[in-house]
């Protein structure tokens, strides 16, 4: 049972996992009170599944 997960499960891993993480880090800079505009949170979602499939291509070769 050591077999490496489904190359496409581990790409949406990777971004739901970065995104997670940039998501928690928007919270705790509103939470202090920093308005983060729209657009920034667009931008880190679009960051998020890029370097999620980068992340995951680049395990898989």
């Amino acid at each position: 049972m050591n077999q490496s997960p489904n190359p496409a499960v581990r790409i949406f891993l990777y971004i739901v996992g970065t995104l997670l993480v940039f998501m928690a880090i928007v919270l705790i800079l509103q939470g202090f009170g920093v308005i983060v505009p729209r657009e920034i949170i667009y931008a880190l979602v679009v960051l998020a599944i890029g370097s999620g499939i980068l992340a995951g291509v680049r395990r898989w070769y």
